[in-house]
């Protein structure tokens, strides 16, 4: 049995409110990506396109309009996947039209997915 490796600590991260340290490394990832809110009393949606990948979020461009701490939903397609990743995630950081969200409820088989993607993007 082979020990897992050990998250690489990323580079550090500027939003608006603070600075800090990733815990994976993101990749640079283009795939358009949906994204579902309850806002206004009522569900809405908007498309975008995704920026970089971690084993525990995503960064994405959007049409909409987020703000940090909002729960959304998210379908993103991921290579290797014949599905597309749904995911609860939380806006941690907002600038401009670039967002970033943090996976909430990640099941073991989607952990598996986004991790085998992230080393895929990794090697290339």
């Amino acid at each position: 049995m082979t020990a897992s490796p050990r998250p690489k600590l990323a580079k550090q991260h500027r939003s608006p409110a603070r600075t800090y340290t990733r815990r994976y490394t993101r990749f640079a990832l283009d795939v358009r990506v949906q994204v579902r809110m309850f806002q206004g009393g009522e569900f809405r949606s908007c498309w975008g396109r995704s920026t970089e990948l971690g084993q525990d979020g995503i960064g994405a461009t959007l049409t909409g309009d987020l703000e940090p701490g909002e729960i959304v939903a998210l379908e993103v397609p991921l290579p290797l996947s014949p599905y597309p990743l749904k995911i609860r995630a939380i806006v941690r950081y907002r600038q401009g039209l670039r967002y970033g969200f943090e996976f909430l409820t990640l099941s073991e088989g989607q952990r598996d997915m986004v991790r085998r993607v992230c080393e895929m993007l990794a090697s290339s």
